[in-house]
């Protein structure tokens, strides 16, 4: 399978975009790569990504999908940008943009940048200084414009900030610089084709292509050189699965266990054991042996190891998730509908924004805990401490208080009868 991330560049109806086997995505962002869909052996198409109005793909998201065997080509935009960074360890970069960037003939973002239309169509509003250095310099090949000329009205374009670049800009800034027999001579010829000059285009054509031929990578991944402690934070916080016909995050399915069931702590105890025994590296030990080489016994093992959980691991999530019924991922669903209510509903809002003290009070009424105790069942639930507890909690506050609030209703009304 073939997964081409277009927007600008590209339109959907492309028809190389129709050939059999690809599949068209929008323009990439940060957690497209870790998307289930995409698979050992498919080829992932970079051609357009977000980077100012959302989070932008990193390059250790490229270098973990290569990593497990996806083909990584660039083009065009953001995917050459990314191609030129990453083309030592296995990133296949294509076209002449690629090609500039990678010999420093360009660099910058906003040498790609387009403003896009906001209503999902992902329509170009303006131009990328790429093609308009290309058609500049198709200007000066055709006789339109000398070379000092050229050089002072590539400069002159360049001071427009990107989301600003649009045509109209374009002809303002050639009445000012007195080239107008300029912006003529590029409007007839755009007539003739609307994609004269258009560089971006014709390279992500090329890549498209190269996916369609078959294009294997000649070198791989060596050392697993995106596994930081901030990959494995994205990377959990995109794993999901359909269960049962939900959709749910596996993050928030494990935290509701930890805040939810009292039986976690055992799980969790487990899921210890089992690190102890299988280590990433160095000889396996029984937690006990190994707690006693560390403090001679004098202290829970929850309290002194704190591996990090891999939502991306079968076994480990299996483990973690032995305890979830149907109802409690129902119950998930519930929650994450919620969030995203109040996300929608109350302008500003965001998961960080939830009182500490709101949720610290939660947890201490569903873990039926004293306050000198908090920290320490925070930790026996894999928590690591109480204050990690509330920052993973604060995702579960607006569907825990939606669920109160309900609860109050039925008492009250129950009463009144």
């Amino acid at each position: 399978m073939i997964h081409a991330f277009v927007g600008p560049t590209l339109p959907r109806s492309e028809p190389l975009l129709a050939a059999p086997g690809v599949r068209v995505w929008p323009p990439v962002r940060h957690g497209d790569l870790f998307d289930a869909a995409i698979r050992g052996g498919d080829t992932a198409v970079i051609i357009d990504g977000v980077y100012h109005q959302a989070p932008a793909l990193r390059h250790k998201e490229i270098l973990a999908a290569m990593g497990r065997g996806v083909r990584v080509i660039g083009a065009a935009s953001i995917g050459a940008l990314r191609a030129a960074e990453l083309a030592p360890f296995g990133m296949l970069g294509v076209g002449s943009i690629y090609t500039a960037y990678a010999r420093g003939e360009i660099h910058g973002d906003d040498e790609v940048a387009v403003g896009q239309a906001p209503d999902g169509e992902w329509d170009a509003l303006t131009w990328p200084l790429v093609n308009l250095r290309h058609i500049v310099g198709l200007g000066r090949t055709a006789g339109v414009l000398g070379g000092e000329r050229a050089a002072g009205l590539l400069a002159a374009l360049r001071t427009v900030y990107y989301p600003q670049r649009t045509t109209a800009a374009v002809r303002a800034v050639c009445r000012r610089q007195d080239e107008m027999q300029f912006a003529e001579w590029v409007a007839e010829q755009r007539g003739q084709d609307r994609y004269f000059g258009d560089l971006k285009r014709a390279d992500a054509l090329a890549a498209v292509r190269a996916a369609l031929d078959g294009w294997s990578p000649q070198a791989g991944i060596g050392a697993p050189l995106w596994e930081t402690t901030h990959f494995r934070r994205w990377s959990n916080a995109f794993a999901r699965r359909s269960v049962g016909g939900l959709d749910l995050s596996t993050e928030d399915r494990l935290v509701y266990q930890q805040v939810f069931d009292p039986g976690f702590r055992e799980r969790w105890a487990a899921y210890l054991e089992r690190c102890s025994l299988h280590p990433g590296s160095g000889p396996g030990l029984p937690l006990s042996e190994r707690l006693a080489q560390v403090t001679g016994g004098d202290l829970p093992a929850d309290r002194v190891f704190h591996p990090a959980v891999d939502l991306r691991d079968g076994p480990t999530v299996a483990l973690l998730l032995e305890g979830e019924t149907e109802a409690d991922r129902q119950a998930i669903a519930r929650y994450a509908a919620a969030l995203a209510e109040a996300r929608r509903s109350r302008p500003g809002f965001s998961v960080a924004a939830v009182r500490d003290d709101l949720t610290r009070g939660l947890l201490l009424r569903v873990w039926q805990c004293a306050e000198q105790c908090f920290d320490a069942e925070a930790s026996a639930r894999g928590l690591v401490c109480g204050a990690r507890a509330v920052e993973a909690a604060k995702r579960l506050v607006p569907g825990l208080l939606d669920e109160m609030s309900a609860t109050t209703e039925r008492t009250e009304a129950a009463s009144g009868r």
